[in-house]
């Protein structure tokens, strides 16, 4: 059997897995809605990818990213845990090696990362402001009755762009309908609305950053042509949207898996398919042993069993 790795990112509004062979090459990739599930989302991908199985290849790692990424490991049994910073990097020099700058937005937070030589120097994040998220544009096609996935052609045909205020949701929306009510025409709008969504971007995630080329844009608001179009105008560079560029973080972490294993020689954490039927329970409670007051997070399996604990910011409970 061939070896490959199974890489999982869980973020609040998708879920995505991906499998690479020894090679790095994708042989499957999922994209998945969390929904407020992330248990669930899990699941029903480890239920997808065992009915698609790529055959004579078998698991030899698994690595898990993004916010529910302990969550993930727990369950599906992770051999490496990593964060979003360095999974999206080392996907983005999976795709294009020479890359110094990545910019990446999902459907709940952005983010910027700096790479120079191959190594992270610095990076931001954007996890208060929802402007220019995968989520508010789809609560702005929703609102205007366009798919969302015809939102960035739709830019791409404006000849003069409407200036629209994108320093938060609530401005960018009230403008929009203002442009509207003075007789602007949709596809002026929408171009207007991405341009003010990467001005934002550049003026607070990207702040005193060195945006230096080959340039890397990835996430699902990378999908939107019409971003990468108004990314190009601000920055006066060509914007590179990788292959895989709504699972990148999974990717990512399907490699650091592969190097991990392969570094280690052990084998696998993983609990197989199995876990797609099974049956997990979680809670937490404050530990008030200090002032602290950390949020202990508890898993469980169908037989009432601990599974993990974390949160704990001495390591007192995650002894199990």
């Amino acid at each position: 059997m061939e070896p490959c790795y199974l890489g999982i990112d869980v973020g609040s509004v998708s879920t995505n897995l991906v499998i690479i062979d020894q090679k790095g090459e994708v042989l499957r990739s999922l994209y998945l809605r969390t929904r407020g599930q992330p248990i669930e989302a899990v699941k029903e991908g480890l239920k997808k990818l065992e009915e698609d199985w790529p055959a004579g290849f078998s698991i030899q790692g698994v690595g898990t990213t993004g916010s529910g990424r302990y969550l993930a490991g727990a369950i599906v049994g992770a051999d490496v845990v990593k964060n979003e910073i360095t999974a999206h990097a080392v996907a983005a020099r999976l795709e294009m090696p020479e890359v110094q700058t990545i910019l990446e937005i999902g459907g709940q937070d952005s983010k910027i990362i700096i790479l120079r030589q191959g190594v992270v120097v610095d990076f931001a994040m954007n996890t208060v402001c929802a402007a220019g998220t995968g989520s508010f544009l789809d609560q702005q096609a929703a609102r205007l009755g366009i798919p969302i996935e015809n939102f960035g052609s739709l830019a791409l045909k404006s000849q003069q762009p409407v200036r629209i205020a994108g320093r938060c949701t609530v401005f960018a929306e009230s403008d929009m309908i203002h442009k509207q009510q003075m007789g602007h025409k949709i596809e002026d709008i929408i171009a207007g609305l991405c341009e003010a969504l990467v001005r934002n971007y550049l003026n607070n995630v990207a702040k005193g950053k060195e945006i230096l080329p080959p340039i890397v844009f990835q996430g699902g608001v990378a999908a939107n042509a019409g971003m990468k179009a108004a990314f190009e105008k601000a920055l006066n560079q060509e914007i590179i949207v990788p292959r895989h560029f709504p699972v990148m973080g999974a990717l990512g972490a399907a490699w650091l898996a592969r190097e991990y294993m392969q570094q280690n020689g052990n084998s696998t954490k993983f609990k197989g398919f199995r876990v797609a039927a099974e049956h997990f329970e979680t809670y937490s409670f404050v530990c008030e042993g200090c002032s602290n007051l950390c949020e202990i997070v508890n898993i469980k399996g169908g037989d009432g069993k601990l599974v993990a604990r974390w949160g704990g910011r001495c390591g007192k409970w995650e002894i199990l």
